[in-house]
């Protein structure tokens, strides 16, 4: 696997959406940078991410927290947690497992495209007693 020169972080790749507030977005930040190690393998210019809220702090609150990143579908993950922190934390988790399930797929052992299926087995050489050879050549 190559090294990412500019590896993507929460802090660079985060903007916040609707029923945020800038304000908000250190916070957020702050919440989401455990993905920092999952977004590391990733370029940050080619990776963007944005959380928006509906309803806040009501019954009814709906977190989203989209992602895109180049070459790869959009992941979105969605929480309707009704205390905010808990529902930030939510889609952060859910996003870290879609963006390890994703990876999986991607590993050769998961996906058989990926897999050298035609590469060939050792050949295993029999035990032979080194007396026994040199007569068997003279």
């Amino acid at each position: 696997m190559s090294a990412v020169t500019d590896p993507a972080t929460v802090a660079e790749c985060l903007r916040v959406g609707a029923g945020f507030s800038q304000g908000d977005r250190n916070w957020i930040a702050e919440q989401f940078a455990t993905l920092d190690s999952r977004l590391a393998g990733f370029h940050a210019d080619a990776t963007e991410m944005e959380v928006s809220v509906k309803d806040r702090e009501a019954k009814g609150q709906k977190v989203t927290l989209e992602c895109w990143i180049a070459g790869r579908q959009k992941i979105v993950t969605t929480s309707t947690e009704e205390d905010l922190h808990a529902a930030l934390n939510d889609v952060r988790d859910d996003l870290r497992r879609r963006l390890n399930d994703a990876k999986t797929k991607q590993e050769p052992r998961n996906n058989k495209h990926l897999r050298d299926v035609n590469q060939p087995a050792p050949e295993l050489e029999p035990d032979i007693d080194p007396a026994r050879a040199e007569a068997e050549t003279v």
